[in-house]
C-alpha cells in the first residue's frame, strides 16, 4: 500500500516540472497503458502515471479557463460576483470576480482585480465594470517567485484593472464581510487588522511593516490561518473530550474516542468555513481528517502513513496545488517531527520537546526554502519558541471566543481587547528580534550544493550518537560555496524584469554594478521587493558602484532601498536624488574593472530630465554594450556628435523603446545586433512603439523584451546570445 500511495504521490507532484502537456492523445496512451500496468509487477509505475495523467489533465483544464489572447489587454465591459473578502491597500481595492460574463467574449471562471482608489465592495456583491484585462502573468527574475504558476495553482483565469464601474445587487451572503467590519470596528489596543487575519484568514489590513517583522522572524504562518489553527483548534475539542473521559466525566454510553475525533472535525470545519475555506484550509482539513481516521482505526501501521495518505489526498482534490510553497513546506515540517519524534528511544520533558521541535524545524525546512527560494529567518527558532504557545494557547482562544460573544454587549469586546493587546505586546517583542537578526536571502545553490545540504540536514537531524551525525554539520557548509567566477575580460549582464522600469546589474569577475534600481510608487518598491532579493540570490552582498541614470521614479524609485539593503562603496547619477548624496555623472570618466572597460557619457545641455541621463559604456574583448537610459533623440544625436559612428554590439533600448528616442540615424551609425528592451506588460505609454519596432527588424536587430522573455542575461566578452528566463520552459508560461 505505502509503495503505491508514494508512487501516486510522485506522480502527482511531477506536474510542477514538466517543460509542457502532454496532448489528449498521449494522455490516454499514457493512461490506458497505467491501466494494464496495475495487474503486473509494474503496478507502481502505473500509479506514478495514472497520478501524472490525473494532474496533466487538471493542469490543461486550469490553462484552457485562461483570458483568450484576443482579450489581452483590452478594456471591456463585464459583470461579476464579488468573492471572497476584498482586500483594502493604500493604492484602493484589490478582489476576485467569479461568474464573469461579458458580450465580447468568453471569460474565465475567476478573475483577480485592481480598483486603484476604488469605492469601498463587499462580498457577495454584483458589479458591471469596465475593466483592463490581462492574461496571467508577472515579473520572472533568475530564482525568484513565479506568479504566473501562483495564479494558476489559485485558478486565477485573468487579472485587470478596473477603469469604472456601479453595482447592480446587493450584498446576498456577506456575513463574513459583516463580521470583518464589526471586527475592526472594536477596540483592540490598534491590532484589529491582525485580529481579522487570525479570525477570517483576511490579511490585506496588515501594515507593511508588520509583513516584515513576521517575515524577518518566520513567523508569518501565525497570522495566516494554517494548518496549524485548523489542528489547534480541533485538538482543543478532543483534548477536552479526552479529558472528560480520564476524569470519568464523558457519558459512559457514548464512546469517547469516536466522538472526540467528530468534534474535533466538526470543530477544525467550523473554524475553516468562518476562514473562507481557501485552498491552505481545505488542504489542512483534509489532512486532519485522515489523521484523525489513522487515530481511530489505522495507529498500528505507523505515523508517516496518514502524513502519505494525506498528501495524495490533497493532490487528488487539486493536483496543482503542488505549484505553491505551502504545500512543501506544510507536509515538509510535519515529516520531519515525524523523522526526529518518532520512534526514538527514552523521553523528553515537555520543555525540552519543544524546544528541540524548533531548531528541528529550523534546519528540517532549509533545504525546501532554498529550493522554493523563500528567506531563512535566523531568528525563527526564537522568535517562534514564544510566539507559537502565545498565539496559540492565549490569543486564538481568545479570539475565537471574543467574535463568538460579540452578540452579548460587553463581554466579546472584552475579550477581543485583551487579545488585541496580546498581540500588540508580541509584534513588539517580534520587532526587536527582526531587528536583531534580519531575515537571511541566501544565494542560489547549483543542484549538487542544495543536494549536500539536504543530506546535511538530515544527518544532523539523526539521534545522538549516530555514526556521521556530525559529518552533516560539515556538510552544511555547502551554503557558502562560492558562485562560478565570471572569466577575466568579460562581464555578466542581467537587464532584470522590473515592469515598466530599468534595473541592470553587471558583473565582472571581482567587481558589481548596477545601472538602475526599478521602480517604486507609494510602498510598491520594487527595488526593495524585486531588485534587492535577487541580487542576493545572484550572490551580490556588495556595490562596487550604483549607477542612477537620472531622477524619474522608473529608474531611481528603488535607489534608497538599494542602499539600505547592501554596502554601496560609490553612488553616481545624472540628476541629484532626495535623500541620497549621488556624485555627478562626469561625461569622458572611465576605469578598468578585471580587463573590462568603462566610460561615462552625459549630454550636458540636456533640457529635459531623459535627456540628462547618464549613459554607461561597456567593452569587454572588443564586444560593446550601450546602458542609454531615457536619452531621447536631442541626446542620441549628441552622442553622435561625440562618439562618432561607434559600433555598438548591445543596445539597451533608450526610453523602454518610446518613439521619440532610437533614432533612424542612431541606430545605423551605432549598428547594434540585438537590443534589450525593459518594459511593463500592456503599459499605458505603449511601449516600445510600433514604428521603433519596425525600425529594430528592418536593421536586423535582434529584440529581446523583458516583457515576453523576463530578465534577460548576457555575458558580453563571449560573443554569446541573450537568455530569458522564460527560457526556462514550464508548462505554465507564456508569451504576448
Amino acid at each position: 500500500m505505502r509503495t503505491g500511495m508514494f508512487a501516486l504521490a510522485l506522480g502527482l507532484l511531477c506536474l510542477g516540472f514538466l517543460p509542457v502537456l502532454p496532448s489528449v492523445g498521449w494522455l490516454l496512451v499514457l493512461l490506458l497503458g497505467a491501466v494494464a500496468s496495475l495487474f503486473t509487477r509494474l503496478w507502481p509505475l502505473g500509479c506514478f502515471v495514472l497520478g501524472l495523467c490525473w494532474a496533466c489533465w487538471s493542469a490543461q483544464h486550469a490553462l484552457d479557463d485562461r483570458l483568450a489572447p484576443g482579450l489581452d489587454g483590452r478594456t471591456v465591459w463585464l459583470e461579476g460576483r464579488v468573492a471572497g473578502l476584498p482586500s483594502r491597500t493604500a493604492q484602493g481595492v484589490r478582489f476576485e470576480l467569479e461568474q464573469a460574463a461579458s458580450r465580447r467574449g468568453a471569460l474565465p471562471r475567476r478573475l483577480q482585480l485592481s480598483w486603484y482608489d476604488g469605492p469601498p465592495l463587499r462580498a457577495g456583491e454584483h458589479w458591471r465594470l469596465a475593466v483592463t484585462l490581462q492574461r496571467p502573468a508577472g515579473l520572472l527574475n533568475p530564482h525568484g517567485p513565479d506568479r504566473e504558476a501562483q495564479l494558476l495553482a489559485r485558478r486565477i483565469g485573468a487579472t485587470g484593472t478596473v477603469k469604472a464601474g456601479q453595482v447592480l445587487s446587493a450584498v446576498a451572503g456577506g456575513w463574513r464581510d459583516e463580521l470583518r467590519q464589526r471586527l475592526l470596528a472594536v477596540d483592540a489596543n490598534g491590532r484589529q487588522a491582525a485580529l481579522v487575519a487570525l479570525v477570517l484568514g483576511d490579511g490585506g489590513g496588515l501594515a507593511r511593516e508588520d509583513w516584515q517583522t513576521l517575515q524577518a522572524t518566520g513567523t508569518v504562518h501565525l497570522l495566516v490561518i494554517s494548518g496549524q489553527h485548523i489542528g489547534l483548534v480541533a485538538g482543543l475539542l478532543y483534548g477536552l473530550v479526552a479529558g472528560l473521559a480520564r476524569w470519568g466525566l464523558w457519558p459512559a454510553r457514548l464512546p469517547w474516542l469516536p466522538w472526540a475525533c467528530g468534534l474535533a472535525m466538526a470543530a477544525a470545519l467550523a473554524y475553516g468555513w468562518l476562514a473562507g475555506a481557501g485552498v491552505p484550509v481545505q488542504r489542512a482539513c483534509l489532512m486532519l481528517a485522515v489523521v484523525l481516521l489513522w487515530r481511530l482505526r489505522f495507529r498500528h501501521l505507523g505515523a508517516m502513513l496518514p502524513l502519505l495518505l494525506a498528501l495524495v489526498a490533497v493532490l487528488l482534490v487539486e493536483p496543482l496545488a503542488g505549484l505553491l510553497p505551502g504545500l512543501w513546506l506544510s507536509f515538509s515540517a510535519v515529516a520531519i517531527l515525524i523523522y526526529c519524534f518518532g520512534a526514538r528511544l527514552g523521553g523528553w520533558r515537555p520543555w525540552q520537546a519543544w524546544t528541540r521541535a524548533q531548531w528541528v524545524i529550523a534546519i528540517g525546512l532549509l533545504p525546501v526554502l532554498l529550493a522554493t527560494g523563500l528567506p531563512v529567518s535566523l531568528s525563527a527558532p526564537l522568535a517562534n519558541l514564544l510566539a507559537v504557545p502565545w498565539v496559540s494557547l492565549a490569543v486564538l482562544p481568545l479570539a475565537l471566543l471574543g467574535t463568538l460573544l460579540l452578540p452579548l454587549p460587553g463581554f466579546g469586546e472584552a475579550l477581543l481587547w485583551l487579545a488585541g493587546g496580546l498581540l500588540d505586546v508580541l509584534f513588539r517583542v517580534l520587532a526587536v528580534v527582526a531587528g536583531w537578526r534580519p531575515a537571511w536571502v541566501p544565494p542560489a545553490l547549483p543542484l549538487w550544493a542544495w543536494a549536500l545540504v539536504g543530506v546535511a540536514a538530515l544527518l544532523v537531524l539523526l539521534p545522538r550518537g549516530v555514526p556521521m551525525r556530525g559529518l552533516g554539520g560539515v556538510m552544511l557548509l555547502a551554503l557558502w560555496v562560492p558562485r562560478e567566477p565570471v572569466a577575466a575580460g568579460q562581464v555578466e549582464v542581467w537587464q532584470l524584469d522590473v515592469g515598466q522600469g530599468l534595473a541592470v546589474l553587471l558583473r565582472t569577475r571581482h567587481h558589481s554594478l548596477l545601472y538602475d534600481a526599478g521602480p517604486a510608487k507609494g510602498e510598491y518598491d520594487l527595488g526593495e521587493r524585486v531588485v534587492l532579493p535577487t541580487l542576493r540570490k545572484l550572490g551580490v552582498g556588495s556595490l562596487d558602484l550604483m549607477l542612477i541614470s537620472h531622477a524619474h521614479a522608473d529608474h531611481a524609485g528603488g535607489a534608497g532601498a538599494i542602499h539600505r539593503g547592501l554596502p554601496v562603496r560609490r553612488m553616481l547619477g545624472g540628476e541629484a536624488l532626495e535623500g541620497l548624496a549621488l556624485q555627478p555623472c562626469v561625461s569622458g570618466e572611465q576605469w578598468e574593472w578585471d580587463g573590462v572597460r568603462f566610460s561615462l557619457w552625459r549630454w550636458a545641455e540636456g533640457q529635459s530630465s531623459n535627456d540628462r541621463s547618464c549613459v554607461l559604456l561597456v567593452e569587454a574583448q572588443g564586444e560593446r554594450l550601450l546602458l542609454a537610459g531615457d536619452m531621447e533623440a536631442g541626446a542620441e544625436r549628441s552622442w553622435l556628435a561625440a562618439h562618432g559612428a561607434t559600433r555598438i554590439d548591445w543596445l539597451q533600448s533608450p526610453h523602454h523603446g518610446s518613439r521619440s528616442s532610437s533614432t533612424e540615424a542612431f541606430i545605423r551609425a551605432t549598428a547594434p545586433r540585438g537590443v534589450l528592451i525593459s518594459r511593463g506588460r500592456n503599459n499605458s505609454f505603449g511601449h516600445p512603439h510600433a514604428q521603433v519596432v519596425e525600425r529594430y527588424r528592418r536593421h536586423g536587430l535582434a529584440i529581446h523584451d523583458t516583457a515576453v522573455e523576463g530578465a534577460l542575461r548576457l555575458v558580453l566578452g563571449a560573443q554569446g546570445a541573450v537568455e530569458g528566463v522564460r527560457g526556462q520552459r514550464r508548462f505554465w508560461r507564456g508569451g504576448e
